[in-house]
């Protein structure tokens, strides 16, 4: 679908183009100099390109940074951020004075964080930017909003296979909206880039996935202005500028020791002096492109859960049926499914909301990237792959992470040595690992089909960065439909007044726990048995008690020890001042290919395993 076509405001000529990009210059040196920090040559090369887009082509208000019916601009080449600093004020946003970059409480950051309210996510990590865009860009077509989205790159960041994965989604998905410009200075940080200022390197390959593609001299602004005139077309569109570094100074110019390196004094003044002051001022006239983002559920009734006791339901399964009832109740939640939806469960979303439904394929990198775009406008997306390929994804989630997004989930299935055959390159083994790491995170992990829906339903209403683990095998249904999973929460399954000893599990392992209890109690040795679903935060409360109360923990998971739901036990108790043992049973050896029931035995993981811990605990002196 083509770009409206419209009248772009263009108030400012060339000439004042080119004032403006001075300007900008001349900003960045002196905040880079005063914060004795940052990147002033990497924002000199791009200064005409920044200039011509907010004071000539983009449809934007400075008075209004929330404003959603405007393009927007992603800048993928973090450690420009003087850059936008620079500009936003030039064209008289109200913030922060330029002076305050880098320092502590300034929401002018070495890299855009969302402090700033003119950023929508976290870019610096390269190659994110472009991905991220594709997701504003979607959610602007979900909303029907008629508004472009402009992500600035460097020509080093294109070596990152994720921006490939990107231009690729962007031409199958028709974006149109989508202008990536790449600034090509040719240099890097250590030396040259790999093709210097070969734009035609550049542009061969984004034609080759089907975008429009634009060479020009980045320092020239008709032709700046001309190529922003010629990305509104039919096809995702990349202006490719040949750029120099350090642009506008001649002793930072193509200067190989510079890239990171603020001036002195005695060198911003050259700079400045070489510069000049320029006293034109452009004015930019807020425009709007109209339309408005489809409100954002609040409180939805609860989801009609009903299965039968005996059921046997694998929790992946359960997931897909919860989305695509939450689906109906929330306008705004929207699935995203890496080429695995059959396996993951997420096909009977994209059955009843096709229009909500994105199709990654196998690129989680970028799959990551459009989650965080869609967040960023307000979206509730819900990424699902299998556990293992989410690894992929780790440096995409944990930059989402440090952009606070309202909501974002990831559901990883197939996890474990539960898989099965698949073997251990399928086997989800470090997942848990991954999201407890990531601050204000939340993990959920549910053990049968009534929980994994109603986790499912937490996990779309909790705030922020919310991973769900879901099993391949068919699971029991262990809790009536009626049962509520609140995050933080635990289900205490077995109890008694003489319980000596407590089994800690969660998923597939709740269900050897619950075996290993009944085998130990014909042994004349109680146990108590939780299934601590939500795995971040953990029900603190529950596990001092049992800790209190008897002699002693033994944690069983499907997961490598380390990083997992034993050492999450672990650390909690460790706050609590109980001195009771927590034993970990979980993976230590190499998996390999074989049926989920001999490899559960034979990795230290059974029930067999568990009875043994547990008895050979009872028998020692000092328990």
């Amino acid at each position: 679908m083509a770009r409206t076509q419209r009248v772009v405001p263009r108030e400012a000529d060339v000439s004042n183009l080119e004032a403006v990009a001075t300007r900008l210059r001349r900003k960045v040196i002196d905040m880079t100099t005063e914060a004795g920090s940052g990147h002033p040559t990497s924002c000199l090369s791009c200064a005409d390109l920044v200039a011509a887009l907010f004071f000539s082509e983009m449809r934007w208000d400075p008075s209004a940074p929330d404003a959603v019916d405007t393009d927007t601009f992603v800048l993928s080449k973090g450690h420009a951020a003087p850059i936008l600093w620079a500009v936003l004020s030039e064209a008289g946003v109200a913030m922060e004075p330029l002076s305050s970059l880098r320092r502590f409480g300034s929401t002018l950051e070495g890299h855009p964080t969302p402090s700033s309210p003119w950023v929508k996510v976290s870019t610096g990590s390269l190659g994110q930017g472009l991905p991220v865009a594709n997701g504003i860009a979607l959610a602007n077509r979900m909303d029907r909003i008629d508004a472009d989205v402009f992500c600035l790159l460097g020509d080093g960041e294109c070596a990152e296979g994720a921006v490939w994965e990107a231009a690729q989604f962007a031409s199958a998905n028709g974006l149109s909206s989508v202008v990536a410009i790449v600034d090509v200075n040719g240099l890097g940080q250590t030396g040259s880039t790999a093709y210097g200022r070969d734009t035609g390197v550049f542009a061969r390959r984004f034609e080759a996935f089907g975008w429009s593609a634009i060479e020009i001299d980045g320092h020239d602004m008709h032709a700046i202005r001309d190529a922003l005139f010629r990305a509104r077309s039919e096809r995702p569109a990349a202006i490719l500028a040949r750029t120099v570094k350090g642009k506008g100074v001649s002793f930072l110019e193509d200067a190989l020791d510079m890239h990171g390196k603020p001036l002195d004094a005695g060198q911003r003044e050259k700079a400045l002096e070489e510069l000049g002051d320029p006293v034109t001022r452009v004015v930019v006239m807020s425009h709007r492109v109209g339309g408005g983002r489809v409100p954002a559920s609040s409180n939805p009734p609860p989801i009609e859960i009903s299965y039968e006791p005996d059921a046997a339901v694998a929790t992946r399964a359960a997931f897909g049926t919860a989305l695509a009832k939450l689906g109906t109740v929330m306008p705004d939640l929207v699935v995203i499914d890496g080429d695995v939806g059959n396996s993951t469960g997420t096909l009977v979303f994209a059955k009843d909301h096709a229009e909500r439904f994105v199709q990654a394929y196998i690129a989680e990198q970028n799959m990551a990237g459009v989650a965080m775009g869609l967040a960023a406008c307000g979206k509730r997306p819900v990424v699902a792959s299998f556990a293992a390929f989410l690894t992929r994804a780790a440096d995409f989630i944990r930059m989402a992470s440090h952009s606070q997004l309202p909501h974002l989930v990831f559901c990883g299935s197939h996890v474990g040595v539960s898989i099965g055959e698949d073997g251990p390159s399928q086997m989800g083994l470090e997942d848990l690992s991954l999201f407890r790491a990531l601050g204000h995170s939340t993990v959920l992990y549910p053990a049968d089909a009534v929980g994994a829906e109603r986790l499912t339903e937490q996990a779309v209403l909790t705030p922020g960065i919310v991973y769900l683990r879901t099993s391949r095998p068919k699971t029991p249904v262990l809790y009536p439909n009626d049962a509520e999973f609140p995050v933080g929460g635990s289900k205490t399954l077995r109890t008694s007044y003489g319980d000596a000893f407590t089994i800690v599990a969660a998923g597939i392992t709740v269900f050897e726990a619950l075996a290993a209890h009944d085998q130990l109690k014909e042994r004349g040795i109680a146990t108590r048995v939780i299934d601590a679903y939500s795995v971040k935060p953990l029900d603190g409360v529950t596990l001092a008690k049992a800790a209190a109360e008897t002699r002693g923990i033994v944690v069983v998971e499907d997961h490598w020890i380390d990083g997992g739901l034993g050492d999450a036990v672990a650390a909690e108790l460790a706050q609590t001042g109980y001195a009771v043992p927590v034993r970990r049973l979980a993976i230590i050896r190499q998996p390999q290919s074989g049926d989920p029931r001999a490899l559960i035995e034979n990795l230290g993981i059974s029930t067999a395993d568990i009875v043994r811990e547990i008895t050979r605990m009872s028998g020692e002196p000092n328990l």
